[in-house]
């Protein structure tokens, strides 16, 4: 067992000695996302905690998870740039995985909040004044971030605090409008499947949808289906106009977002993504309605 011990333990020493270029900056790069994910649970526990008023509660609920989205998401651009978008979609898929555990209520997505009112769930009021809540949290996030890079404790983030931005929209605003509206109406008609459904790892199955399009769409119109999220990324950047820049993530993910809506509503797509039947869980199978 000590033999074991010490060969991994040299193993790991020169692994970590041939790759510390590599090493040392992701690492910085997750321990940042690991302190903004434990900063906005601890926040979070504290309003639910200490706000008596539900709706209240909800708005503070859902700036804290836009900070949350909107701080991680500022470092995976540095992830992406230099270490691949393969190891950029790891983490996004890990990091989607803890919102949907963390978050209760929270969406930090306008277009939800859209569908919500769409559906009779809330009124245009409720929906405004949470889409408000996201964007101060997503857009004053940005200072904290600013900070943390400015410290440049790895090279991956010298020069970045205070550089000019660029769009990621590499195609026409058109069609970068259709890629987001596109793939945000693919992603929501497989969470209203999943949530109907309920699979046996129903979240791991949504995020890695949602991930493999974000990829997908990566060298188009950057893959955010999000428009808070875009908004504290890249609005402004060099690349595309502000006009542009909410045809393609206002505008484009939110028609997606009602399209899915409607579609889902529709007798022939239930039955192609939902199949046959009542689900109902069974034994160790990975789909509910699966005999095992």
């Amino acid at each position: 067992m000590k033999f074991t011990v010490d060969v991994l333990g040299v193993f790991l020493k020169v692994v970590i000695k041939i790759n510390r270029a590599t090493f040392a900056p992701l690492l910085v790069s997750a321990l940042f996302i690991v302190l903004t994910s434990l900063l906005a649970h601890a926040a979070r526990s504290a309003a639910r905690r200490l706000v008596k008023d539900a709706f209240l509660r909800l708005l503070l609920e859902e700036a804290i998870a836009a900070a949350e989205l909107c701080g991680c998401c500022f470092e995976l651009i540095i992830v992406a740039d230099n270490f691949g978008v393969a190891t950029y979609a790891v983490f996004l898929f890990v990091l989607t995985c803890w919102w949907a555990l963390s978050w209760g209520e929270a969406t930090a997505c306008p277009y939800t909040h859209l569908e919500d009112v769409i559906e009779g769930k809330c009124d245009i009021r409720a929906a405004l004044l949470k889409t408000w809540a996201e964007l101060g949290g997503g857009l004053l996030v940005f200072k904290y971030v600013q900070m943390y890079w400015a410290l440049e404790i790895s090279d991956t983030h010298k020069d970045r605090a205070y550089q000019e931005c660029t769009a990621d929209l590499q195609v026409p605003a058109l069609y970068g409008a259709v890629v987001e509206g596109a793939a945000t109406c693919l992603c929501r008609l497989a969470s209203r499947a999943l949530a109907d459904l309920s699979p046996r790892f129903a979240t791991a199955i949504d995020a890695f949808i949602g991930t493999s399009l974000v990829v997908a769409a990566f060298d188009y119109s950057g893959g955010y289906f999000n428009p808070v999220l875009a908004t504290s990324l890249k609005a402004g950047c060099a690349g595309h106009s502000l006009a542009e820049h909410a045809a393609v993530y206002w505008a484009g993910a939110g028609a997606g977002a009602v399209l899915a809506l409607y579609l889902y509503r529709v007798p022939g797509v239930q039955r192609l993504l939902r199949g046959a039947g009542t689900a109902t869980a069974n034994g160790d199978s990975f789909w509910p309605d699966k005999e095992d």
